[in-house]
């Protein structure tokens, strides 16, 4: 396996070679400008081995060959790679090419386009490349099958479906959530009783004492007054100078005999 992957990876890297070698006498040319017939045909011609070589690949070879190109940091080579791997189930087995072409783009870049036949359908083989120090290098590598009308609404629906469905069990998990919310509160509530109930009896209200209080105090001062009048009569006396320093209640006895 490692001997066939090895073999591949050169396969490619000699294509790639012979990406530089269809436009370094043209590059500094056409740079900017159209691509002339030959130069052109020899980077599409280019662009096909590279697609054959790239489909040849088995799912087991294929993500061994990206693990390869991404430690050569290849990046370019093995984007192709991860995209074939991506539709190979969707296309089947290469037939043969339909058509080719290459154009210079507005940044002066590679544009590769092959249209290839598979077995289940058509696709389509991009590939944008760029000049550098070692000449023309693969940046960008994609296949795009062609899918029917059916099979495109089929997927749209698909995403729909997938959508929308997430969605909604979102929205159902949040309103079971506030549904809870007043089993909580319930709960909540029953602690609270209990914790009431466990609780020891509340002291008498302060209140009504200290009122007691006042209603004896007040009593103590009219009987001091009534009192004071009494001794000061009967003395024939003003009652400035009389100071009441305290009341005791006489024996019943003394009074009776008074």
């Amino acid at each position: 396996m490692k001997q066939y992957i090895k073999r591949v990876l050169l396969v490619l890297c000699m294509t790639v070679s012979l990406f530089s070698l269809s436009a370094c006498s043209a590059g500094t040319e056409t740079k900017g400008k159209e691509l002339d017939p030959m130069t052109a045909m020899g980077v599409s011609q280019s662009a096909e081995g590279l697609l054959q070589n790239i489909v040849a690949l088995d799912e087991a070879q294929a993500q061994e060959l990206e693990a390869t190109l991404l430690e050569d940091k290849e990046y370019g080579l093995a984007g192709g790679v991860t995209s074939w791997m991506s539709v190979m189930k969707d296309t089947g087995a290469f037939v043969g090419v339909i058509s080719s072409d290459t154009v210079l783009s507005e940044d002066d870049e590679y544009v590769s386009t092959v249209m290839a036949q598979f077995e289940n359908r058509n696709a389509e083989f991009k590939m944008f490349m760029t000049e550098g120090d070692q000449g023309l290098m693969p940046t960008s590598i994609a296949f795009t099958p062609e899918y029917t009308f059916g099979e495109k609404m089929e997927k749209a629906a698909m995403n729909t479906l997938l959508g929308m469905g997430t969605v909604f069990m979102v929205l159902i998990f949040i309103s079971l959530i506030i549904a809870g919310m007043k089993f909580v509160n319930i709960f909540e509530a029953k602690m609270k009783a209990k914790q009431e109930a466990a609780a020891p009896a509340a002291p008498a209200p302060v209140v009504e004492a200290v009122e007691a209080e006042e209603g004896e105090l007040v009593d103590d001062l009219e009987l001091v007054a009534v009192i004071t009048a009494a001794i000061a009569a009967a003395s024939n006396s003003s009652t400035d100078g009389l100071v009441v320093r305290s009341i005791k209640r006489a024996p019943g006895a003394k009074w009776k005999r008074a």
